[in-house]
């Protein structure tokens, strides 16, 4: 009696099914994972401004002397003016104010890689300066609002920061209010 061995491995069926279910899964999960990387991305990049005004504030109440945050020009240490963010910005100290020499506290670079061109704007063009008390001077009545684009424009990964002239700030998302301004 001579038994044929016993094959074993998959059918043509089952490889086809199983590369369907693969596929339907990554049609679902791909879409998701764009959205969370680009959503913590933009969330990242508005929290570093956010970090950098605060700490410009607390230096300002801890030393007692002006802070000023502004756009960064080409040089390290100079400030761009206007209302475009997105080449970075610098934390300065004013101590020029008191007869010192103004000192770069910190410098951010501009945001995003190779795959990314996210755009800062302010609603107030020029640099935001916190007094000895932190309140914010040097703004519209109403204080200013930054606003952090993706490249596509998207509203859902859309963020904004606001600051009031009491030197409070909060983010938010589209369509949200922070500080009595709809984003």
């Amino acid at each position: 009696m001579n038994a044929k061995p016993k094959q074993s491995g998959v059918t043509l069926v089952e490889l086809l099914a199983v590369i369907s279910m693969v596929a339907i899964l990554m049609a679902i999960g791909v879409p998701s994972y764009r959205y969370v990387t680009v959503s913590n991305r933009v969330s990242g990049e508005i929290n570093s401004l956010l970090g950098d005004l605060q700490y410009a504030r607390y230096e300002a109440v801890k030393e007692g002397l002006p802070v000023t945050v502004c756009p960064a020009a080409a040089t390290a240490s100079t400030c761009a003016g206007g209302t475009a963010w997105g080449s970075g910005w610098i934390v300065l100290s004013n101590a020029a104010a008191t007869g010192g020499t103004a000192a770069v506290l910190r410098r951010q670079l501009p945001f995003g890689s190779s795959n990314s061109t996210d755009t800062l704007v302010s609603s107030v063009a020029g640099s935001i300066l916190f007094n000895r008390e932190g309140f914010a001077s040097a703004l519209s009545g109403t204080g200013v609002t930054f606003t952090l684009n993706d490249p596509t424009n998207t509203s859902s990964f859309k963020r904004c920061l606001q600051v009031g002239l009491s030197g409070m700030m909060a983010t938010a998302p589209s369509g949200a209010s922070a500080v009595g301004v709809l984003c």
